[in-house]
Formats: structure tokens, C-alpha cells, sequence
């Protein structure tokens, strides 16, 4: 059996809220996006290229169409900056690294950690993954067989594990779970929109939808500490040769245009962005993965075939992982139907005009991947799991701006190469030893918290192959 980009067989729409018929009220709109803001999407934002108007907070466009897409990220990248209502979510937990800096400081670490991420540092890594991989179905082949488990959890452990082999080799300096756990709380509440935040109110007003973020926050800021500490000891000791690994990097990068190194602030802020949406992207890319296979038995089979395969020892190693095709399509389907980040928001800087709409200075416009991805205009049966339209042939086809798991332009996202491979070597590895069902009467609904997460888990029950 192959998967070909010939009709694909009758089979469940996948979980996502239905679009609404026409816009909500300001007091519903303001309901919808506190709750979930995938829910407020229209009809008119999944069929048209731009949707424009005056918001709660102000003028705004979404912009679906491709040469539109590439106008606000890539050719006038310079004018959009990103807006306060996104840094406000962001910056508390994430400080102002790479995920958050802007203009100079933006680009001094841009430039001070691209040798970290370039193809042949991200193909070392390889060995690491396929160890922690390897790791995780050792640990659930102690389990009773029909075991069931939230996999969202597992994921989260299995990405943290690769972490701490990969970037920080001493170690997290807390527990792993602890880390996974402390990082749902943070999401959960700085990743939900406050009323405050719609109506604009001034920052020193308290939030108090985000009080229970301070024990991560605190959390993370301890755990930093101690990472960091104990590394500068390590180097500071003679004849002792520190890790080569991405803490390592931070500590002595330097930015080669300038010799400027990253300050103690922005080292803390990017250790948290990379466990944070390091972790997050590749865990919650596993998490959809697994559960749409599991509603696709065709896929599921050529699945199993491709790594029975090339995985003959159940062991994944560097050489096949550009070999894993449908492995990697069925990645970047969930990727599309559940892209990490739903929504990339952009302030004007100064007037412009999209797709023949004004947009006045100070306007937010928006790059919804997760509307992107379901675009009518874009993409056949936008709301089905069909992995086959991102293999070799079918692939080429799709607009590059029409695909934005993660992110498009100067700020595309640095670490895209290395959760690819994470999950393709992950994925493949499960797969060979075991078969992942959605367990009876578990509910699964997409909620929006910064990342797009399983709202509840993933509860999955796991038999092996």
C-alpha cells in the first residue's frame, strides 16, 4: 500500500471549531478569544485572500494570500514589528530572547547563534535523538500491554530528554516532568488573552488571569540560574573542557560583526525560549501526529511498511532519517492542521497597502498559519488529514508562503531543521515498535494557549506491534 496523491479514502474530519457564519458581537468576540481564539475565526477568513476592519482593539487585516503572506514577512519585513498585545503573552516568561527581541538586539543574536543551528551541527544531534527515542519505547515496553497514557505528557518528556542531550548536557537542574508541568502552567496562563489585554489597558494594570503564572515564572528563573552557575564553574575550572552544546555556544557567542557577546539577560531569556518553544513545538507536532494516524488506518500501514523498512533493528539512525518520507509528510500534515503557532501579529510602522486594503500606521495585521493552512483558496479538503499532498511530486506544488509551521522570512524560526529531524526520528521509532489508538470516550479539542495543544491531554492507549 502507498500513499499517492490520488483520492484519498472516506475518513473522520479531524477536531477543529467550525467557522463562524458571520462576525461575533464585541462582548462575544471577547468571550470566544479569552476561551479559545481558534474559535472566533468566520466563514469570510477561510475563503478570502484579506478580511479587514475595525476590531476591539483597533483597525486589523488577516492576510491569507500567498504574495501577501511574503509583503508583511519578507519584502517589507522592515515595517512590521511585532505588537504589544504579543509581547505582553511573550515577554513575561520569555525576556527578551530571540522569540521576542527586536531590531538590533534581535539581530545581534540572530547572528551570534546561527552557527549553532547550520545542517551539519543539526545532523550530530541525530545520535542524541535516536537515543532518547530509543529511550522511550525501552519505557513503555515495561508497561502492561493496552496501557493507556497521555501522550501529550510522554511527548513532552521524550523533547525535554532530547534537550538535555542536545543543548544542555549537564542537565535541566530540575526534574523533566517538573519542567513539562511548570511549562503547561505558564501557557495556560499567560497564553490566555485577558480582557484587560483587548481593551488596550496600560501594562502596570495586574492581569489577574496571570497569577498563577509567577511559580513558573519563578520556577524557570531558578532553574536558569542554576544551569547557568553551574556551567560557568565548569568552565572556569582548568583543564576541563566544557560541553559543546548550545549552552556552551550562548555563553561565549559573540556577534562576528560586531565581537559583542550576549548579555547575562539575554543568555537566560534564550535558554527559556529553547526548552520552552524548543520543547513545545516538537512535543505538540508528536502529540497531533500520532493521534491523526491513529484515526487513519491506511496511513498507518504505510507508515509501519516504510519504517519496518528502513528500520530493520528499530534503531534510527542519521542515514535514514531523509529516507522517511512518509514519516516526515505525515509530520508536516500535522503540522498544518495544527501549526504551532496559530496566529503571527504585526504592527505597522508606517502606512502601507496590502492586496489593494490601506493599512493606516499602528494597524495590526495578522498571519494566521492555522487559517493559512485551511485555506479553501489554497488547499484541497484543507480540513482532512491527507499527508500524501507533502510527498516528493506533490510537495513542490505548495506555495511557500501558503506553509508556515514555522514562521517565514528574517524571522523564520532558527531551530526548524533541528525539531524536524527530532520528530521525524521520534515518530519513526515509535512507530516500528508500537500502535498508539485514541482511548475510548477521551474527548480532543485543539485550544489555543500561545501554542495550539491538545486541550486535556492526548489520552492514547498503547499496544505493541
Amino acid at each position: 500500500m502507498t500513499l499517492t496523491a490520488t483520492a484519498p479514502p472516506r475518513r473522520t474530519r479531524p477536531p477543529a471549531p467550525v467557522p463562524r457564519d458571520k462576525p461575533l458581537g464585541r462582548l462575544a468576540f471577547m468571550a470566544a478569544v479569552m476561551s479559545n481564539p481558534i474559535s472566533a475565526w468566520t466563514t469570510a477568513h477561510f475563503t478570502k485572500p484579506i478580511v479587514s476592519g475595525v476590531t476591539v482593539i483597533g483597525f486589523g487585516a488577516v492576510v491569507s494570500d500567498p504574495a501577501g503572506v511574503r509583503h508583511i514577512l519578507v519584502d517589507h519585513a522592515a515595517n512590521y514589528r511585532k505588537d504589544r498585545l504579543q509581547l505582553r503573552l511573550l515577554s513575561p516568561g520569555l525576556g527578551n530572547g530571540l522569540l521576542t527581541a527586536q531590531g538590533e538586539q534581535w539581530k545581534t543574536q540572530r547572528r551570534a547563534m546561527a552557527p549553532l543551528f547550520t545542517p551539519r551541527r543539526v545532523a550530530d544531534f541525530a545520535g542524541a535523538m535516536a537515543e532518547a527515542a530509543d529511550r522511550v519505547v525501552r519505557r513503555w515496553g515495561r508497561l502492561r500491554e493496552g496501557r493507556t497514557a497521555d501522550i501529550a505528557l510522554d511527548m513532552a518528556r521524550v523533547t525535554l530528554d532530547i534537550l538535555e542531550r542536545t543543548i544542555f548536557t549537564d542537565g535541566l537542574a530540575r526534574d523533566p516532568d517538573a519542567f513539562a508541568t511548570a511549562m503547561t502552567a505558564y501557557f495556560n496562563a499567560y497564553g490566555r488573552i485577558d480582557p484587560l489585554d483587548l481593551l488596550q489597558a496600560p501594562d502596570w494594570i495586574p492581569r489577574l488571569s496571570r497569577l498563577r503564572g509567577r511559580a513558573p515564572l519563578k520556577f524557570f528563573d531558578e532553574a536558569v540560574n542554576e544551569i547557568i552557575a553551574k556551567r560557568r564553574a565548569t568552565m572556569a575550572q582548568g583543564g576541563q573542557t566544557p560541553p559543546r552544546d548550545l549552552l556552551t555556544f550562548l555563553l561565549e557567542a559573540a556577534d562576528p560583526e560586531t565581537g559583542k557577546g550576549l548579555s547575562e539577560a539575554e543568555i537566560k531569556a534564550n535558554i527559556i525560549t529553547f526548552v520552552g518553544a524548543g520543547h513545545e513545538t516538537t512535543a505538540n507536532a508528536l502529540t497531533w501526529s500520532l493521534f491523526l494516524i491513529s484515526g487513519a488506518p491506511d496511513v498507518r500501514a504505510r507508515l509501519e511498511a516504510e519504517v519496518d523498512a528502513l528500520l530493520p533493528d528499530g534503531h534510527c539512525d542519521a542515514g535514514a532519517v531523509d529516507k522517511l518520507v512518509a514519516v516526515r509528510a505525515v509530520i508536516d500534515e500535522a503540522l498544518r492542521l495544527y501549526p504551532p503557532a496559530a496566529i503571527i501579529s504585526r504592527e505597522a510602522i508606517a502606512e502601507d497597502e496590502i492586496l489593494g486594503v490601506k493599512i493606516p500606521a499602528g494597524a495590526i495585521v495578522y498571519v494566521a498559519p492555522y487559517v493559512l493552512h485551511r485555506h479553501r483558496l489554497l488547499w484541497d479538503n484543507p480540513d482532512y488529514f491527507e499527508p500524501w499532498r507533502f510527498l516528493p511530486g506533490a510537495r513542490e506544488k505548495i506555495d511557500r508562503f501558503a506553509y508556515l509551521p514555522f514562521g517565514a522570512g528574517p524571522r523564520v524560526c532558527i531551530g526548524a531543521a533541528f525539531a524536524l529531524q527530532e520528530a521525524v526520528i521520534v515518530l519513526a521509532t515509535i512507530l516500528r515498535h508500537y500502535r498508539l489508538d485514541l482511548a475510548p470516550g477521551h474527548v480532543v479539542e485543539p485550544r489555543q494557549r500561545i501554542t495550539l495543544r491538545p486541550s486535556g491531554g492526548m489520552k492514547m492507549v498503547i499496544r505493541g506491534r
